[in-house]
């Protein structure tokens, strides 16, 4: 099995998991029509979804253990597409809700057996990729998005619509299967007589900076048209630009990051990410106004790109359990995050919860520094050379 034809099978889970949340929330507003739910419903339902990837976090280290990565990653694919099927033809807002907790809980298993699935591929071939497979995650978004437009621009059905949208999640998760890896990383062995043991100190840093990481991105995302309408007082056409210049910048800045880790190592990437991105939002606030506002967000997309990769690859040397912890606090961090910065916004003003990222990302810098990070391994040897026993 070709390095090439695994990295784009484990790729297109990456671009499923996208692919999936996009699908379902392009068509909250015809959920909420046909449900008649009040925005406070839609916040709880959306709510729900990230409920239910925390509450997967204590038994994923369990099913990666009794299923493997491969297993379950396909398997989390098709509860994915169930769940598309039972929130298309849901008769009322609690079975919604329902069916959106089942959703994230098979989130929560998909992100942490598709990463595991990039550490291997890396580990097995020597050979860096998880940047341009996260990239991928944001395509599959941006694919979800295309097909929604599409779909609804021909008819307003919404079970039509997810019904297209599971046959291309399966046809995905079916084409994926054969080349996945079928051996994930060894864990850590636990010490004698311990059912559980606390995680090590470089876990715990890393689940921190995890969290800190994802509240930087998140921020962009959630309050960055705000700041530039309240505070820059940029002209309307001018407001979706913050988040455009965020995440475009940082897809592009993901396709090239795996040549950066190559060259100069995961580490120093994340450290010189996280500064980047504190640094240039920070010169950005001070300048005033909407252009360097906007400088500002795109040196939060270039400098956090490569950060999540490098964190979950880190993780995942210490076994899936850490890796499970790393995945948890990502998905803190987008619960958390917003509300949080939003009472912030509330007491202090918007700039000074644009200040409380730049200081996010600078914190991020200083938790990575007391991790001792694993070496690069040597160039990726041909097919050949390497135990077939490792390959799918």
């Amino acid at each position: 099995m070709s390095f090439r034809r695994t990295q784009l099978s484990v790729a297109a889970l990456f671009g499923a998991l996208g692919f999936q949340y996009s699908t379902w929330a392009a068509r909250i507003p015809a959920l909420t029509d046909r449900l008649h739910l009040s925005s406070a419903q839609v916040g709880v339902l959306l709510l729900a979804a990230g409920v239910g990837a925390v509450l997967s976090f204590p038994v994923v280290p369990r099913l990666m253990a009794a299923y493997g990565s491969r297993r379950l990653a396909v398997a989390a694919v098709f509860v994915l597409v169930a769940a598309l099927a039972g929130l298309a033809v849901a008769p009322d807002y609690p079975l919604a809700l329902a069916v959106l907790l089942v959703d994230g809980v098979a989130v929560g298993c998909l992100n942490v057996a598709m990463n595991a699935q990039g550490t291997a591929l890396e580990s097995t071939f020597g050979r860096t990729t998880m940047a341009k497979l996260h990239a991928t995650f944001s395509g599959g978004i941006f694919g979800g998005a295309l097909l929604a437009s599409a779909i609804t621009s021909l008819t307003g059905s919404v079970p039509l619509h997810f019904a297209v949208a599971g046959a291309v999640l399966l046809t995905l998760a079916l084409a994926a299967r054969p080349a996945l890896l079928t051996r994930d990383l060894p864990s850590p062995p636990k010490p004698a007589g311990r059912r559980w043991n606390r995680p090590a100190a470089p876990v715990l840093w890393l689940g921190l900076a995890m969290l800190l990481a994802t509240i930087t991105e998140g921020a962009m995302t959630d309050w960055s048209a705000l700041y530039l309408e309240r505070v820059a007082h940029a002209a309307d056409s001018l407001l979706p630009l913050g988040i455009a210049v965020t995440s475009g910048m940082m897809v592009l800045a993901r396709l090239f990051a795996d040549g950066w880790r190559d060259r100069w190592g995961d580490r120093t990437v994340v450290v010189a990410g996280g500064a980047l991105a504190g640094a240039g939002l920070a010169v950005g606030l001070l300048a005033g106004g909407a252009y360097p506002a906007l400088a500002g967000f795109a040196c939060v997309g270039l400098g956090m790109a490569a950060v999540s990769p490098c964190l979950y690859m880190a993780a995942a040397q210490h076994g899936a359990t850490a890796l499970t912890t790393a995945a948890a606090m990502s998905t803190t961090g987008l619960l958390a995050g917003p509300p949080a910065i939003g009472l912030l916004a509330e007491g202090a003003g918007l700039t000074w919860s644009m200040a409380a990222v730049v200081v996010t990302a600078w914190l991020t810098v200083l938790c990575v520094l007391p991790v001792r990070w694993a070496p690069r391994p040597p160039g990726g040897a041909p097919h050949e050379d390497r135990d077939p026993a490792a390959l799918a």
